[in-house]
C-alpha cells in the first residue's frame, strides 16, 4: 500500500487509530503507535516540536559547551 491508501484505510478509522496533534504549521492527523500494551492506557500523543526547539537542551545534555553550540547555530549546522 502507498501512503494515501494507508491514510484512508477504513480499518484505521474504525479502530480509532488517528489523533490530531499540534504542529508549528497547524494541526495534523497522526497515527497512534502500532503497539498498545494491555493495561497501559491510551498512548500519549503530544504536539510536534518546532525545528530546533530542543536542540540546545539535547546538546547540553551530552556535554557540549555553550560556545560550541553557538558556533553550530552560527554556521547553520543546527536550527
Amino acid at each position: 500500500r502507498d501512503v494515501h491508501e494507508v491514510a484512508g484505510h477504513p480499518q484505521l478509522a474504525a479502530r480509532e487509530r488517528w489523533r490530531e496533534v499540534g504542529t508549528p504549521v497547524g494541526p495534523l492527523r497522526a497515527l497512534l503507535p502500532p503497539i498498545t500494551l494491555p493495561g497501559g492506557g491510551e498512548a500519549r500523543m503530544g504536539d510536534v516540536p518546532a525545528l530546533g526547539q530542543h536542540t540546545e537542551t539535547l546538546l547540553r545534555a551530552v556535554g557540549m559547551p555553550d560556545d560550541e553550540i553557538a558556533a553550530l547555530r552560527r554556521d547553520g549546522v543546527v536550527a
